[in-house]
């Protein structure tokens, strides 16, 4: 029995199929659902995490403590498309957004503080006063 495509006709068979999946997820990545990317730093008395969130108004982003998990929830518009105008290519991305990120101590959730500067979101987490320890003094005889 004769194969229906020649040895190198499967590998161009493939490389074309995964052409067309790369552009179909290439056209549904700008919209939906999406992420920002994240920094964490830990300290000895705090995490400190940073969001990159360009284009997105601060009033759309929420910050939560919910059980130990930060949660950052927001949304970045996409412009209203003009008349006149043809996309040749768009890449940016829109859409909600939901991250979470468990933390892995308590924290003093009555003092985190959260700053929006130039598309960077900057979230201080305070540790819980248990969670730093405590330094025990030795008692020499």
């Amino acid at each position: 029995m004769r194969a229906l495509l020649p040895e190198n006709g499967v590998t161009t068979f493939k490389k074309e199929m995964d052409r067309l999946f790369d552009r179909f997820w290439e056209g549904n990545e700008t919209q939906g659902t999406w992420e920002p990317r994240l920094d964490v730093y830990e300290t000895k008395e705090a995490f400190l995490i940073k969001a990159e969130v360009p284009g997105i108004d601060p009033k759309d982003i929420q910050v939560n403590l919910e059980n130990g998990v930060l949660v950052l929830r927001g949304e970045k518009k996409q412009e209203v498309e003009k008349k006149d105008e043809r996309y040749y290519r768009s890449e940016r991305m829109f859409g909600t957004f939901v991250r979470g990120l468990r933390l892995p101590t308590p924290v003093d959730g009555t003092k985190v503080n959260a700053f929006f500067k130039h598309g960077l979101l900057t979230i201080m987490l305070p540790k819980a006063a248990e969670a730093m320890g405590q330094s025990i003094p030795i008692k020499v005889d």
